[in-house]
């Protein structure tokens, strides 16, 4: 089968052909009957000289491949909305799995109001306690919410 993301079968990326069923041998297709008409000389010629393309149809492979996930990125990039969180600004917290916090099934998912102490380079935030006291690690924007008063 065609892949989606390369736009070939694995078999041709390999071999530097398509595969031969069963049923083309019994009912001859007309790359079967060219080939059967090949001398042996000529059916290596011929081989050899797929297998001298197979680089370049790894190199289209590839291409095709970056294109890909060019589309793919652009289309999962157009939901995404940034979040901007200022030093101040009031937030809650997710309670993870793992914390102490999350031990009964209704309980609530975040916690808080916590203050945005200080933003860091590539999304991290020190947060604080309403009264000032500062967390000393820093935490993911992801794991955050803003909280509305």
């Amino acid at each position: 089968m065609v892949c989606t993301s390369t736009g070939a079968t694995s078999y041709l990326l390999v071999y530097g052909t398509e595969v031969v069923i069963p049923a083309e041998v019994e009912i001859s297709s007309l790359r079967i009957m060219q080939e059967d008409e090949l001398s042996d000389a000529e059916w290596i010629q011929s081989r050899y000289k797929q297998l001298a393309l197979i680089d370049g149809k790894r190199m289209n492979v590839v291409c095709h491949g970056q294109l890909y996930q060019n589309r793919m990125s652009r289309a999962l990039n157009k939901r995404v909305r940034p979040r901007q969180f200022t030093p101040g600004q009031p937030v809650l917290k997710r309670i993870f799995p793992h914390q102490d916090e999350a031990k009964e099934k209704f309980l609530p998912n975040w916690q808080g109001p916590y203050m945005v102490h200080r933003v860091l380079t590539g999304g991290a935030l020190i947060l604080a306690v309403m009264d000032g006291e500062v967390w000393p690690k820093p935490i993911n924007s992801d794991a955050v919410k803003k909280y509305y008063i």
